[in-house]
């Protein structure tokens, strides 16, 4: 609250740069999709009577064919209740859902007519067509309707592939036999297409063969016949309408107007019953937010039991997601990428007719917050599902604001900045702050917090003003001889010397929410932390083994958790770093990462998984 008393604090060198217009969507049959925000992916399959990977245990040769096609007999879908499973979606906050109709192994999950095809109506316990009731389900409750299909068929006795050991036949030289699988997966869409008019396809398996070898063109001729709106992912040998990221939440905005983040709770797509590796409500409802911010989706994996029921952890993470997105619907569902994270330390997106700024907040302070570089002017600010919120202005384009601590949401608080015309930014190119101004006490306001953050914000910006001190990385007999000093920030400096003495700028924007410097041997990376978070901190694209991780000044070690990290890619997961509350600095904290070698970081593009050992 000490800060809405300060209205004059000057930004140098204010350079005007709008903000480009952005597209509510690239096409008009795009437009529910890129509303939507949220959708429910549903792993289902005779996977999960052995709670094993989806037809890549016996591709992978884990278990043999025969074994894992016997699952057969124990998929009962016994307590299978298709409107209980929409009713969690929709709970969910999501606005579409896509199912598996069938997986890599060949096994159906609706009535499929097709010659030699394994359905679970005839060849399963449960002598039930599946998907017909769920789509039904879907329709009525006005979600959207997703249909995922598998164009390699491993089960298919016409198919080449077979395992990852094993092919039938060579397809260049036997295209009369390839000529049957291609009859035969083409009339299962078709199929597919017809009874049920999907709203969209996503496609899996595509790096198997070539677009001319999976007719893809045909298969899109077929599609649009029925529904000339269907939307396509990606994965058809570019082909689709959208990208579709697989895990690795990415580190900065995909290149599509449209994307999609397919995410598991686990580590699992399918149930699996020893896989207790979940991420928390916190984390996922964060990795949505992450997602919206920068334009795309988020399809969050569910995988229902053979039997038909949902694990509690899994309900449990769709109903606190729901509690959030009911809450915050105005600030999620109809909008568009955000701002550059300079303006503002957390997230944010935009209304359609960028007016509206909506700013997310996955910590708690009481130590003012800052939004820099507006040039309308704000009309107000109000907590999206609670009561306005106070703010002031530092200059015409800089603002301040404090939330009460009781209105701060468990999860991400969502502040709602009315603006009075669309947004247009200002760029500062922000002085670093000064050795005296930093430590020059203000007898008048505490501006303890904000001087630091300040300073947080040089030194990511590679501007160390303590490298012409006698600064150590001890603190010890450091004298800056100001007077009056301000003995809160000296104290600081003292005790986070490490993190000041001879350290260099951070890391790009993307990979962790807030300021960042590196030591000079570029092999600890320092972060700073504002507020009491609300979760665990999360870096996102580190290449590097981490060695060990500490409070800066305290001594204190973190554990850490890596979630995503596939042991065979070398996409990097996402590390989460648990903070202590007791452990956290009243005005800034510091966490040191020790890294095994120099950073280096992973910014490309995150794809689809098409191999899985």
């Amino acid at each position: 609250m000490r800060y809405l008393r300060f209205l004059t604090i000057l930004f140098p060198f204010l350079i005007s740069n709008p903000l480009s217009a952005q597209q509510a969507a690239s096409n008009q049959k795009m437009q529910w999709f890129a509303d939507a925000k949220l959708g429910i992916f549903i792993h289902w399959g005779i996977y999960s009577v052995n709670g094993i990977s989806e037809s890549w245990s016996f591709f992978n040769n884990y278990i043999n064919h025969d074994a894992y096609m016997k699952q057969l007999n124990g998929f009962t879908a016994a307590k299978y209740k298709p409107a209980e499973w929409v009713n969690l979606i929709k709970e969910s906050g999501a606005k579409y859902a896509v199912i598996t109709t069938k997986h890599h192994d060949g096994v159906a999950l609706w009535d499929s007519k097709a010659p030699l095809a394994t359905t679970t109506l005839k060849n399963s316990a449960a002598k039930k067509d599946l998907i017909t009731p769920f789509v039904t389900e879907l329709k009525k409750s006005g979600l959207k309707t997703g249909l995922y299909f598998s164009l390699p068929d491993w089960s298919y006795p016409d198919y080449d592939v077979f395992t990852r050991d094993r092919k039938r036949y060579d397809y260049k030289k036997d295209q009369a036999r390839f000529k049957k699988f291609q009859n035969y997966f083409q009339g299962q869409l078709n199929e597919l297409s017809a009874q049920y008019n999907p709203d969209l396809v996503w496609f899996d398996g595509d790096w198997e063969h070539s677009g001319e070898e999976w007719q893809a063109k045909n298969i899109l001729e077929n599609l649009r016949k029925v529904n000339k709106n269907v939307i396509i992912n990606s994965r058809l040998n570019g082909h689709g309408d959208y990208d579709t990221p697989e895990q690795g939440v990415p580190v900065v905005k995909p290149n599509s107007p449209e994307w999609e983040l397919c995410y598991t709770m686990n580590d699992s797509w399918g149930y699996q019953p020893y896989d207790n590796h979940y991420k928390s409500s916190n984390m996922i409802i964060r990795t949505l937010v992450d997602c919206i911010s920068m334009g795309g989706n988020l399809l969050l994996d569910i995988g229902p039991k053979a039997d038909g029921t949902i694990a509690p952890e899994q309900v449990q993470i769709l109903k606190d997601l729901g509690r959030w997105t009911k809450k915050h619907s105005e600030a999620i569902y109809g909008t568009l990428a955000g701002i550059s994270p300079k303006h503002f330390n957390g997230k944010t997106t935009l209304s359609k007719d960028r007016k509206t700024l909506f700013l997310y907040l996955d910590y708690k302070t009481d130590e003012g917050i800052v939004l820099k570089g507006i040039k309308p002017r704000v009309k107000n600010m109000q907590l999206v599902g609670g009561s306005q919120v106070k703010f002031a202005n530092i200059n015409a384009s800089d603002y301040i604001f404090n939330i009460p601590s009781t209105d701060f949401d468990q999860d991400v608080t969502v502040v709602k900045v009315n603006l009075e015309d669309p947004i247009d930014l200002i760029e500062t190119e922000n002085e670093a702050i000064s050795l005296k101004d930093l430590l020059t006490e203000n007898k008048k306001l505490d501006l303890t917090s904000y001087k630091l953050k300040q300073l947080a914000n040089s030194l990511d910006k590679g501007s160390n003003i303590f490298n012409d001190t006698n600064l150590v990385a001890d603190g010890m007999d450091f004298n800056a001889n100001i007077k009056p000093l301000d003995q809160t920030v000296n104290n600081w400096v003292i005790k986070n010397a490490e993190a000041l003495s001879k350290t260099t700028g951070g890391i790009p924007a993307g990979h962790y929410q807030g300021n960042t410097v590196l030591s000079a041997d570029k092999q600890t990376l320092y972060l700073f932390v504002e507020g009491k978070p609300t979760g665990p901190i999360a870096i996102k694209g580190l290449k590097n083994n981490i060695s060990r991780i500490r409070v800066v000044g305290e001594g204190t070690m973190l554990q850490h958790e890596i979630y995503n990290k596939l042991y065979w890619s070398k996409i990097p997961g996402i590390v989460y770093i648990p903070v202590p509350e007791d452990k956290l600095d009243p005005e800034l904290t510091v966490i040191a990462v020790l890294l095994d070698s120099p950073i280096e970081l992973y910014r490309e593009k995150v794809g689809a998984i098409e191999s899985n050992l």
